[in-house]
C-alpha cells in the first residue's frame, strides 16, 4: 500500500497549526527553526521533549505553544519552575502525545521521536487525517502495515521527511507514482568508518561514532548510520512508502550526501534531487508541500569541486545492512524486533558495554531466537517489542 492522496491546499493567507512531537531533537529544532522564518504561513500548537528540559522551556518562550508534553511529573514540575508565565499548558506522558497529534485544531504533525516511542502519537496523526511529516522512521519499520492502512483510511497526507525517502518522492510522479519505474536507489554516505578495517572497528569509541562526516544528527541515528542499520531502516521505510518490494530498492554508498535519492526509470532515466546536506530542506518541503519556500538551507555550488564517488555498501564488515535486507523479506513481526534489539545495543553501545561490532552481534542473535508471526495490531506489536528488548539485555548482560 503505497503513498496516494489528493493534497489539501490551505486557503491563501490561512495560518496552519503544527504540533512538533521531538521538539529537542535534530530535525525538532530544524522544524522550528523552518517555522519561524514563515510566521505568517505555520504557528506552533505544542512542543514534546524528552531529557532536554531546558532547551524545551526556550523553545516554549520563543514559540509561545499551547501546549507542551514531558515525559513523568517531576519533568512537569522541572519545565514549570523555568517557564514565567503560564501560557502554555504542560501536559505529561504518552496518551498526551497522542491527544497533540489528533487534536482538531491541528493541520500539521511532526511526528520527530526517536525509536518506537514515536509509533502511537505517529498512528494517532495518521488515524485522525493530518498531514504527517513523518521523520520518525521506526514507526513504519515497527508498524508499516497498520500506518499506511490508517493512512489511506483517514484521508491523512504522509510525507516522508528523511532526506532518502524526501528525495525519492520529488523524483517520482505525483499520481501515478510508480509508472515506468524500474527501481529506487537510496544513497548512503558510509559513515565515518566507511574504509576503516574489521580490526579498526573493534576499537572504535561511541565519540567517534557520533562525529558523522555530513550531517548534524542526534546519538542514536548517527551509531545507526556508522553502522549502515539506518540505511537498512530507511530500505524498510521506502518499501512501506512508495509499495516497492525490497529487491526494487538498492543501496549506493555515496559519500558527499549531495544526492540524497534517486529513482532509476525503465527507459533508461534515472531522476535524482540533489542539495546540501541540511534536514531544513526536506521540512520546508513538508511544510509546505505542495509549494515551495526558504528553508534556509545553503545553495548548492556546482562552480564548486562536488567530487561525487559511488561504491556498493559492504555488508561482511556492516552486516546491520543485511540483517534489515532479511528482515523485510521476512515480514510480519521480523523489523519490528530487529528495530527493538537494535535500540538496545546501540544504547549499550553508547555506555561503553558493548564493542561497535557488538550492536550487529546482538541485533542478529535476538532476529534468530524470536519466532515470526504476521502483524495483526499495535498490541502485539508493542509486546513483541518488548520481548525482543528483554532478550536483548539479557544477552548484553551475558557479554558485560
Amino acid at each position: 500500500m503505497a503513498l496516494s492522496y489528493s493534497v489539501s491546499v490551505p486557503a491563501a493567507g490561512s495560518r496552519q497549526w503544527v504540533t512538533v512531537l521531538g521538539s529537542t531533537g535534530s530535525v525538532g529544532c530544524n522544524t522550528l527553526d523552518v517555522i519561524a522564518r514563515h510566521p505568517d504561513r505555520f504557528g506552533v500548537f505544542a512542543l514534546s521533549g524528552h531529557r532536554n528540559i531546558d532547551l524545551l522551556a526556550q523553545q516554549i518562550e520563543q514559540h509561545r505553544p499551547r501546549y507542551a508534553v514531558v515525559p513523568d511529573v517531576n519533568s512537569q514540575r522541572e519545565l514549570a519552575a523555568r517557564l514565567p508565565g503560564d501560557h502554555t499548558e504542560i501536559l505529561v506522558g504518552t496518551a498526551a502525545l497522542e491527544a497533540m497529534a489528533e487534536h482538531p485544531d491541528v493541520q500539521i504533525v511532526m511526528a520527530a521521536i526517536v525509536g518506537s516511542a514515536g509509533l502511537l502519537s505517529s498512528l494517532a496523526a495518521a488515524r485522525a487525517g493530518k498531514r504527517l511529516l513523518l521523520a520518525n522512521k521506526e514507526s513504519l519499520v515497527v508498524a508499516g502495515d497498520l500506518l499506511m492502512s490508517a493512512v489511506q483510511q483517514s484521508g491523512a497526507e504522509l510525507l516522508p521527511i528523511d532526506s532518502e525517502h524526501n528525495a525519492i518522492f520529488q523524483c517520482m510522479p505525483g499520481e501515478h507514482r510508480l509508472q515506468g519505474v524500474a527501481s529506487v536507489l537510496l544513497t548512503a554516505s558510509g559513515g565515518p568508518f566507511l574504509n576503516f578495517t574489521a580490526e579498526q572497528l573493534e576499537q572504535v569509541t561511541p565519540e567517534q561514532a557520533v562525529a558523522h562526516p555530513n550531517w548534524s544528527m542526534g546519538q542514536k541515528i548517527s551509531v545507526d548510520s556508522a553502522t549502515l542499520m539506518n540505511k537498512g531502516l530507511e530500505l524498510i521505510e521506502a518499501c512501506w512508502l512508495f509499495g516497492l518490494q525490497p529487491a526494487d530498492v538498492e543501496v549506493v554508498v555515496h559519500p558527499q550526501s549531495v544526492i540524497h535519492s534517486m529513482v532509476r526509470y525503465v527507459d533508461g532515466s534515472v531522476i535524482a534531487q540533489l542539495g546540501t546536506p541540511d534536514m531544513r530542506t526536506p521540512i520546508a518541503y513538508g511544510l509546505a508541500y505542495p509549494d515551495r519556500i526558504d528553508s534556509g538551507s545553503a545553495a548548492l555550488e556546482f562552480t564548486a569541486q562536488l567530487g561525487l564517488s559511488f561504491d556498493q555498501p559492504d555488508r561482511g564488515r556492516f552486516p546491520c545492512l543485511r540483517l534489515a535486507e532479511e528482515a523485510i523479506a521476512v515480514g510480519g513481526t521480523c523489523p519490528a524486533v530487529l528495530n527493538a534489539a537494535n535500540e538496545v545495543s546501540v544504547e549499550a553501545f553508547l555506555q561503553r558495554r558493548l564493542s561497535f561490532p557488538q550492536i550487529a552481534h546482538i541485533n542478529e542473535l535476538v532476529l534468530n531466537q524470536l519466532a515470526h508471526e504476521p502483524a495483526t495490531s499495535v498490541e502485539q506489536l508493542l509486546g513483541i517489542d518488548a520481548r525482543a528488548r528483554a532478550l536483548a539485555k539479557a544477552a548484553i548482560e551475558a557479554r558485560t
